[in-house]
């Protein structure tokens, strides 16, 4: 199988992720581009911001056509993410490889069991503006590190600190999303040496395709059902990870 083919199974499977569950769908995209498609985890890192930037973009205008975007409340949180999504950027593309694919197996494993044991997260009764930064500045800090949109946190922080409707939250996050994968990829300007342009291409137009369809995907089935399925597969990638570094 080609390498071309591989970019596009995988950049399909992440994106219809990324659609039917509304955020940690990308989480995937980085051990895809290490163990299927040949790049160095500083570089997959660097070209996850970039899918992830692309379809986070694309997500934002269906879900903006919707009304489920909270423009005001979004670019607060969002504001508060771009110093440390820019400096954890910069950070990332120094680190040996070891501990970048290390660190990124343990989030993703912590992102699994986050899906396969959902909080109950209430609106709250009061906003904090401490607390709001406070989340919106450590989710910058794991996009730029880890290359990762971070859905699967900011949602459950935008329904929980910012007293978010669920599907508002997840129209929202996207914003976020967005803002703090461009400030991550500023820090890395420079430092994309590695990157395969001819496979970050079909990767991110198959992504933003499969996020479509994805859509339409959690309309038939079951929002658990699919979280559960998801969930696994990334617990099995995360400890597949762990032990790469560790043998």
């Amino acid at each position: 199988m080609t390498v071309l083919v591989l970019a596009l199974i995988a950049g399909a499977v992440i994106g219809l992720a990324l659609g039917a569950l509304g955020g940690g769908g990308s989480v995937l995209a980085v051990p895809a581009l290490i163990y299927l498609l040949g790049f160095t985890p500083a570089a997959a890192t660097t070209a996850s911001l970039i899918i992830v930037t692309a379809t986070s973009a694309t997500a934002l205008y269906a879900h903006t056509r919707d009304g489920n975007v909270a423009w005001k409340t979004g670019a607060l949180f969002a504001a508060a993410g771009i110093v440390p999504a820019f400096l954890a950027g910069a950070v990332a593309g120094r680190l040996p490889a070891a501990v970048l694919t290390a660190a990124f197996a343990v989030v993703a494993a912590l992102a699994a069991l986050r899906m396969l044991r959902p909080s109950a997260s209430e609106p709250p009764d009061r906003i904090r503006p401490g607390k709001a930064a406070g989340a919106g500045a450590g989710l910058g800090a794991v996009t730029g590190f880890l290359g990762v949109g971070g859905g699967f946190l900011a949602v459950p922080a935008l329904v929980s600190v910012l007293g978010l409707a669920m599907r508002r939250a997840v129209g929202t996050s996207l914003l976020v999303i967005t803002v703090n994968s461009l400030a991550a990829l500023a820090a890395r300007t420079g430092t994309g040496g590695g990157l395969h342009w001819e496979i970050i291409g079909p990767f991110t137009g198959a992504a933003i395709l499969g996020a479509w369809d994805g859509k339409r995907l959690a309309t038939k089935i079951s929002g658990t059902t699919l979280q559960k399925i998801f969930a696994s597969v990334l617990l099995a990638v995360a400890a597949f990870m762990l032990v790469d570094v560790i043998v």
